[in-house]
């Protein structure tokens, strides 16, 4: 037997069920002002290959979702299991505008220049974008950008799930090969 199905969801119990999905982990940047913006994100997806889209939800009073609006570029850099103190630092609150936040990392320069948004080095994969859309997503706001400009670095991908950071664990051994059943004529309803 199944558990019942609510028909009104608090908040809490969506935040509780979602832990069991388990997400890469990103840092999302963006340079505007003279200031550079970074903060960890998990809500980071490819949204089309033609045109090349991306996504990746924010709160709309981020200084993050700002910086990306009036600068109309932003950044975001997949972390490897390396790189798990760096998605720490960007994850707590304000982190990601403190004076000298990014002076002690090592950056890739993209196609921008130095007026883009800085990639940290060592990543997993990173997708330079121009902002293309930000739509108004319930109590976040969803900025789809147009790729510009990727790159993959190699590594394991950091993960989280149910409120931790996690490493990869190792491959599912491959499933024997069998021949497949002949499939059998379709037949709809009163056929």
């Amino acid at each position: 037997m199944s558990a019942p199905v609510r028909t009104a969801v608090h908040p809490d119990a969506l935040r509780a069920a979602a832990r069991h999905w388990p997400t890469g982990v990103a840092v999302l940047t963006a340079r505007w002002g003279g200031e550079v913006h970074a903060k960890t994100v998990s809500s980071f997806a490819t949204l089309s290959l033609d045109p090349p889209l991306i996504g990746v939800a924010l709160s709309p009073r981020s200084p993050l979702a700002a910086a990306a609006h009036d600068s109309g570029r932003f950044a975001v850099t997949v972390l490897t299991d390396r790189q798990e103190a760096l998605a720490r630092r960007f994850a707590t609150p304000g982190a990601g505008r403190a004076a000298g936040a990014f002076a002690d990392l090592a950056l890739r320069t993209g196609p921008a220049g130095p007026a883009g948004p800085p990639v940290p080095a060592g990543a997993a994969a990173w997708f330079e974008a121009e902002l293309h859309a930000e739509l108004p997503v319930g109590d976040h706001v969803l900025l789809v950008g147009r790729v510009t400009a990727v790159g993959e670095g190699g590594g394991r991908p950091l993960l989280h799930h149910a409120a931790r950071y996690r490493l990869l664990g190792p491959e599912t051994p491959p499933e024997p090969q069998t021949s497949a059943p002949t499939p059998l004529p379709f037949r709809g309803v009163g056929a």
